[in-house]
């Protein structure tokens, strides 16, 4: 059965964001991150992806996404609005922006993923909003060491109680760790 996985990352000091929304630190390893088995796993996987309307937007170009971007499948986008001009899209890739919240985006992403997974590209309140719709089956966390020690943090303000037990533990190049936990309902 096909599972809603929520994946972020974050620093040692647990944000998943740096002061100014940005995440660009938290990635310092990407090449190498993209020729893991791991993300080589997910991508395989991954049959749909939901992002916000601010993870779609930290690529300069979002056309480039169409021949670039690791995951070429369905992709929705949660949003107030949509662009004014639609992306570059290509026979695996497509994009629907969803107005009417993260909830009813997953549900879309599920219909589109058939039988494979739907992934989440986590940001501090991508995360929130997701674990409170209690539609993740997954949460896969990689932790970079470094300390952001201002941010954004993804586990604060939840008021959803929820319990996790621990699938995975792998140690990464860059001194990277990923973590995946199956979420208990």
């Amino acid at each position: 059965m096909a599972k809603v996985i929520l994946g972020l990352t974050i620093s040692l000091d647990g944000f998943a964001e740096d002061i100014n929304g940005s995440v660009g630190k938290l990635y310092p390893d990407l090449d190498i991150l993209r020729e893991t088995e791991i993300l080589k796993e997910s991508i395989d996987a991954t049959g749909s992806v939901v992002m916000s309307k601010k993870e779609f937007a930290m690529t300069e170009n979002p056309d480039s996404l169409a021949d670039g971007y690791e995951y070429q499948v369905p992709i929705f986008v949660f949003t107030d609005k949509e662009p004014e001009i639609h992306p570059k899209e290509n026979d695996n890739l497509t994009f629907t922006f969803v107005t009417d919240g993260i909830k009813n985006a997953i549900m879309q992403a599920k219909e589109a993923a058939g039988e494979k997974d739907v992934t989440i590209i986590g940001s501090a309140s991508t995360t929130q909003q997701c674990l409170k719709t209690g539609l993740a089956d997954e949460l896969q966390i990689d932790i970079i060491p470094l300390f952001l020690k201002k941010g954004y943090r993804p586990f604060e303000d939840i008021d959803k109680s929820f319990n996790v037990e621990r699938i995975k533990v792998v140690a990464l190049p860059a001194g990277r760790t990923h973590l995946r936990f199956r979420i208990v309902k």
